[in-house]
C-alpha cells in the first residue's frame, strides 16, 4: 500500500483525532464522521500492523506504549508535510490562502475592521474569516490562526508581538461633572456614579495607578454592563464616570464631548495590545504578511491617539 494511500491517510487522521479528543464521539465530531466509521478504521490500522494501539473501554481510551510513539511519529510527518507545503506557498508569487482571525468585539469594530478591509483589497487572493468577540479565544482548540487581545498575557502557548501599549483612563462628560464637580483624588470616586464595566476582572473594584503609587476603590453607579459601547453613550449623555481604554474614547475626547478625570491615573498596570498565534502553527504566508500589514498600520503608534495629546 502506497504512503499516500487515502485509506492509509483516513487511518492516522483518526489515530490523531482520538489522541486530542479522546473519544471516539469527539474524534468523529471533529473529522464529520460517525464513531462507527472511526471505530472500524482504527480497528483496519491495528490489524495491518499487527499490534494494539489503543485499549478501549465503555468509559475512555487508553493508548499503549506502541501507540504513543506511533502517534508522536505522525505528528512529526505532519509536521515536515506542512513545512514543505509552506515552503511552496512562501514561494508563490501570488499569496493565498485561508486566514481564520479572533478580534476583540468594541475595538475591533472601531479600529480593526477597515484595517482589515484594506488588507482584503491588497490581497485579494487570502479569504478572511474574522470572528468578533469579547469572549476568551481557545487559539489552539478552536483553529484560529492568529488573535489581536487586550491586556495582559498569560497563555505561553501562543507567541505575541506587542502592537502598542494599552492605557485604561477615566473620563466624564463636561455636563455631568459641571452638576457632580470634579473628583481630585481617586477617593472620592466612591462618592460618584462610576459606570460599571461587569467584563473588568476586579470589578467592581478600580485599582488606579500613578507611577509607583497605588490605590483601590470599591466604586458603585446606576448602571453597569458587558457591553463598552454602551456605558460609552451613557457617559455621553451626562450619566456617570466611566473607566475604559482610550482607544473607546479617544473620538469623544477630541471633539469635547468628554473630558479627562484624574488624568494622571490610570486604570490597573500598564498592559498593551498583541498580535498573538500558537506556537505549534506554522508561520503561512498569508499569516505572515498580514502580520507585517497589522505592524505597519500601528508602526506610529495606536491610531486612536494620532488625533491630539490629550490621552
Amino acid at each position: 500500500m502506497d504512503a499516500f494511500d487515502s485509506r492509509r491517510a483516513d487511518e492516522l487522521a483518526t489515530l490523531l483525532a482520538l489522541h486530542e479528543q479522546g473519544s471516539f464521539a469527539a474524534a468523529g465530531q471533529q473529522l464529520a464522521r460517525h464513531p462507527t466509521v472511526l471505530s472500524k478504521r482504527l480497528s483496519a490500522l491495528e490489524a495491518r500492523l499487527g499490534i494494539r494501539l489503543v485499549e478501549r473501554s465503555t468509559r475512555q481510551l487508553r493508548f499503549t506504549d506502541e501507540g504513543e510513539r506511533l502517534v508522536a511519529r505522525v505528528r512529526e510527518a505532519s509536521r515536515l508535510i506542512a513545512e514543505a507545503e509552506q515552503e511552496a506557498t512562501q514561494g508563490a508569487v501570488t499569496v493565498r490562502g485561508r486566514l481564520r482571525l479572533a478580534l476583540p468585539a468594541a475595538m475591533g469594530r472601531r479600529w480593526l475592521s477597515g484595517m482589515l478591509a484594506d488588507f482584503v483589497l491588497a490581497y485579494p487572493q487570502v479569504t478572511v474569516e474574522a470572528e468578533y468577540a469579547d469572549r476568551f479565544v481557545d487559539l489552539i482548540g478552536e483553529g484560529f490562526d492568529a488573535a489581536i487581545r487586550i491586556g495582559e498575557l498569560a497563555d505561553n502557548r501562543l507567541v505575541a508581538q506587542q502592537l502598542c501599549d494599552h492605557r485604561r483612563i477615566l473620563c466624564a462628560s463636561p455636563g455631568y461633572l459641571a452638576r457632580h464637580g470634579t473628583p481630585q483624588q481617586p477617593e472620592q470616586l466612591a462618592g460618584h456614579n462610576c459606570l460599571g464595566f461587569s467584563g473588568l476582572r476586579s470589578f467592581p473594584e478600580w485599582r488606579l495607578t500613578r507611577q509607583a503609587q497605588q490605590v483601590s476603590v470599591k466604586v458603585s453607579g446606576s448602571l453597569r454592563s458587558n457591553d463598552n459601547e454602551a456605558l460609552l453613550e451613557a457617559a455621553r449623555r451626562g450619566v456617570g464616570i466611566l473607566a475604559g481604554g482610550d482607544w473607546l474614547m479617544g473620538e469623544d475626547l477630541t471633539s469635547g464631548r468628554l473630558v479627562r478625570v484624574l488624568p494622571q491615573w490610570q486604570l490597573d498596570v500598564a498592559a498593551g495590545i498583541y498580535l498573538v498565534r500558537p506556537t505549534a502553527r506554522l508561520n503561512t504566508a498569508a499569516l505572515g504578511v498580514f502580520k507585517a500589514w497589522v505592524t505597519e498600520q500601528f508602526s506610529a503608534g495606536a491610531p486612536w491617539r494620532h488625533q491630539g495629546d490629550h490621552l
